[in-house]
């Protein structure tokens, strides 16, 4: 074979390769071959990007790995000046808008938070439908000499119910202008208005209210000898209970909720104390207030002795006997006798129907009504099939 001929078949070769990988959908063959320059400069991928950006690693260590194309590099600085370019441009209107709210803010006359509730009264026993109109109207109608404007404000907190009506909680706050005029609408405190007798008082006066840190006010039962401890640790046995509550009082008994397969404690149990001098000690303790790292939830529970459970009068047997009469004697086939103020009625007899038509026949629906039901299933045809000429 002379070279010619040998550099004709290479260039066959060589066309047929370049248009295999031209052609996405040409299957390639294992003759096919693609050349791969492996000292080629490669471009920033977005990880290497997101990298630089968060200042986690610098271009000099990335060139060194991967050998970095330039023009990739100055295509990523140039975005990064674009970027800093545009948030100084946002940073400034922020500035500007920031600056002009301010100076806004300091033309207005400020207002002093002490002079608004200076003489603040409280209304409670609101019923839920009344306005502020309402209110308004109402203390300006029985309070005399007071006017629109000297009622500073009023806030009503509103109750959150789900988009239906909106209702009040049940108490506003009303802001007066002098201390008479707030005098007058204290005055003003168990008159009616909208069916409900109204609890006014000086918003500064906080008699009368719960502490927040007394457990004995806060509990939901009244005071009892009976102790409920919440919050408890499953690994809780009845011995640490005790050891926990025993310098408050004697424990007559821990009564523990526990699985009924594990046997182990369901995070809750009561403590029945000899008397209720020693349950609110163990409820004023700060001591008792932890257990095993765990904060524990203190409750009074219910004392059961003392409910008052009406009992039924007892029926006596004479009275029984005068209504129904004695079984045990040989009166049982006598007519038993019913007082005359007994609501008893006997019941009434069966009516007999006539099921008979004038002419002694059955009346056919009655007649049907017991005969055999024919079946609803599917029947194979058992006769000739006709044709006709």
């Amino acid at each position: 074979m002379s070279d010619s001929e040998i550099e004709k078949k290479d260039l066959i070769v060589d066309t047929e390769v370049e248009k295999a990988l031209q052609d996405p959908t040409k299957k390639r063959k294992v003759e096919d071959e693609i050349e791969v320059d492996l000292n080629a400069s490669v471009p920033l991928s977005k990880k290497q990007k997101r990298l630089l950006r968060r200042g986690k690693v610098s271009l000099e260590e990335i060139n060194k790995k991967f050998n970095i194309d330039p023009e990739s590099i100055k295509e990523y600085e140039q975005e990064l000046q674009e970027k800093k370019t545009i948030d100084n441009q946002k940073q400034r209107a922020a500035d500007a808008a920031f600056t002009e709210e301010g100076q806004e803010e300091k033309a207005k006359p400020a207002k002093k938070k002490d002079d608004m509730s200076k003489f603040s009264v409280w209304i409670g026993n609101l019923s839920f439908d009344t306005s502020k109109d309402h209110i308004q109207r109402y203390v300006m109608a029985k309070v005399e000499g007071l006017r629109e404007k000297d009622i500073v404000r009023i806030n009503m907190p509103l109750a959150k119910n789900d988009g239906k009506q909106i209702k009040n909680k049940g108490f506003v706050y009303m802001d007066l202008a002098t201390e008479e005029l707030r005098d007058k609408v204290i005055g003003l405190s168990e008159s009616e208005l909208n069916g409900r007798k109204l609890l006014i008082k000086d918003a500064k006066n906080f008699k009368g209210r719960p502490d927040k840190n007394d457990p004995v006010a806060n509990s939901k039962n009244p005071p009892s000898r009976i102790l409920f401890v919440g919050n408890l640790s499953f690994d809780t046995t009845d011995e640490q209970l005790q050891k926990h509550f025993q310098h408050c009082g004697e424990i007559k008994r821990v009564r523990m909720a526990t699985f009924e397969d594990t046997g182990k404690c369901k995070g809750f149990a009561f403590l029945d104390f000899a008397n209720e001098e020693s349950c609110i000690k163990a409820m004023k303790d700060k001591s008792t207030y932890k257990m095993a790292q765990r904060p524990l939830r203190m409750e009074f529970g219910e004392d059961r002795s003392k409910r008052n459970v009406k009992k039924k009068p007892a029926r006596s047997s004479d009275s029984f006997e005068k209504n129904f009469g004695n079984n045990n004697d040989n009166t049982v086939n006598q007519k038993r006798e019913y007082p005359k103020e007994s609501s008893y009625e006997p019941a009434p007899k069966k009516v007999k129907r006539d099921y008979q038509e004038k002419n002694g026949r059955v009346k056919s629906s009655i007649a049907l009504a017991g005969a055999q039901r024919a079946s609803a299933a599917i029947v194979k045809s058992t006769g000739k099939k006709k044709t006709f000429e």
